[in-house]
């Protein structure tokens, strides 16, 4: 179950991806079927519905397949435009730093390997969707760079949650590609304002439902720059696996539907390589999780 939230003919609507190449207008396949829109009009919402919504979904994705006049609530994906799944998130977007070792090794030594999680923040104006075009901000920094990040959607609220019962907590998964100005980050002394550029965290191009992901540590990631692979690792490489993040960022925190955590990037981020191989205007950045899909952007030319 892949869930999106898209426009067409100026209007946003939730969707579900059908057949890989087709999106479901869940509200008006609703009207068809029940004479009438059950589902919220918010992503956000729907999740906070909870598995409610799910069995909902999974119903009105089997009707759909049966029919055979669906054009008037089916669309070619070329069609439409992603926005972000959650193009406003009700809080910042929570991030884990230093969580591959290769990654630590690349930007200072074995020695930086954290015995604690390390967490931050990205607000929610720095969101932008699949296909969105980041801004360089050539007046701020020349130190741009990316980081290829699988990211958790949670489902339900929860605190002082369980390892053993974090994935119950999780709704899905989605991509988030950390944009970082490493300039500021240094000048600051911290991570929250280089990271917090505006058009900094795009995310995308789906949410995928958890019964969908057999094993979310382990799965591929691979981040590519104009055609060119720089990063390519395992979640399995995590240093705190996705079941502690979520253990330990809910000790004291509740977490709520619609919380994104990003769990962290691998080794080959362009500040790791000698001489670095940072952003410009005009670069394609493409991030690829195995069973999430493809995250693309652009670097805006000015």
């Amino acid at each position: 179950m892949k869930l999106v939230t898209a426009n067409i003919h100026d209007r946003t609507f939730i969707g579900l991806i059908f057949n890989e190449d087709s999106v479901i207008d869940i509200q008006k396949a609703e009207q068809k079927l029940y004479e009438s829109e059950i589902s919220p009009a918010s992503l956000l919402a729907c999740i906070e519905m909870g598995e409610k919504f799910v069995r909902h979904i999974e119903a009105l994705q089997e009707w759909v397949a049966k029919e055979k006049e669906r054009e008037t609530y089916v669309y070619p994906l070329s069609a439409v435009k992603l926005q972000a799944p959650i193009p406003r998130p009700k809080k910042n977007i929570m991030c884990v730093g230093k969580n591959y070792r290769d990654h630590v090794a690349e930007m200072g030594s074995e020695s930086d390997i954290p015995s604690d999680l390390i967490l931050f923040s990205k607000p929610s104006t720095s969101v932008i969707a699949h296909e969105g075009e980041i801004d360089p901000h050539l007046y701020l920094t020349d130190e741009l760079d990316y980081e290829g990040e699988l990211a958790v959607v949670i489902g339900k609220k929860g605190k002082q949650i369980r390892e053993e019962e974090a994935y119950d907590y999780v709704f899905g998964y989605t991509i988030i590609n950390d944009v970082t100005a490493r300039d500021l980050q240094a000048r600051h002394k911290q991570y929250f304002l280089g990271k917090s550029l505006d058009t900094s965290c795009p995310m995308g191009p789906y949410i995928v439902h958890k019964s969908a992901v057999s094993n979310p540590q382990h799965l591929s990631i691979e981040t590519k720059v104009n055609g060119e692979i720089r990063q390519q690792a395992n979640t399995n490489q995590m240093i705190f696996p996705i079941k502690r993040i979520i253990s330990i960022i809910s000790q004291g925190m509740t977490l709520e539907p619609g919380d994104i955590i990003a769990t962290g990037t691998p080794a080959g981020v362009g500040k790791g390589f000698n001489p670095p191989k940072l952003l410009k205007p005009g670069d394609t950045v493409e991030i690829t999780v195995e069973g999430i899909g493809t995250l693309r952007n652009k670097v805006k030319e000015i």
